[in-house]
């Protein structure tokens, strides 16, 4: 992946998995919903601790029950255990089979432009529209992907210098403000 180092979790060993292993950040992503962002983010740190590996074939294949298990132990890896572990196993299947465990590949291979990274992003059980977008724009505001036309296919998540989502976090200072856009995002909607 990138030689730059994600600061997303607040943990440096979570963060460094997260600039280094492709499917600890697609895991990451994944897990974002319905919990603060640094908590999913850490998520494929306690999983890789607690199994011994991220390798994609090894969760997929791992047994559903155990592989819940591993969410439900403290700290809980997601809120919501059974059906988070069930997707991150989902997920892990399909790059597994799809894209011979490599995470990456679904970005690089075959140098795809925004278009298709989006399209491909959007095949992943659990990642729909807005999740991919997100993601697209994480891999070319932090990672260097530079697929042509990622920014108007994520849009408005590629915009420089806006606060919307994990993507535009580099510091505690960048998270403060993502987290003040969210809150400011859902008052609106609650009005609306």
């Amino acid at each position: 992946m990138s030689t730059m180092t994600l600061h997303i979790t607040g943990d440096a060993a979570a963060d460094t998995l997260l600039s280094e292993d492709p499917f600890a950040l697609l895991v990451g992503m994944l897990l974002d919903q319905q919990i603060a962002m640094e908590t999913a983010f850490a998520g494929p740190a306690k999983i890789r601790d607690r199994i011994g590996t991220l390798d994609p074939g090894v969760i997929a294949g791992f047994d559903a029950d155990a592989f819940a298990q591993v969410f439900r132990s403290t700290p809980a890896v997601h809120r919501y255990p059974g059906s988070m572990a069930a997707r991150t196993q989902a997920v892990a299947e399909v790059v597994a089979t799809e894209w011979d465990g490599n995470a990456a590949a679904i970005w690089t291979t075959g140098t795809p432009d925004g278009a298709e990274i989006l399209r491909r992003l959007k095949g992943l059980p659990g990642f729909g529209e807005q999740k991919a977008r997100i993601f697209l724009a994480l891999l070319g505001k932090r990672l260097g992907v530079e697929a042509p036309g990622w920014r108007e296919v994520c849009a408005p998540y590629g915009e420089e210098g806006s606060h919307r989502s994990v993507a535009d976090i580099v510091d505690p200072e960048s998270l403060a403000l993502v987290r003040e856009t969210k809150r400011a995002a859902k008052a609106a909607a609650k009005k609306a």
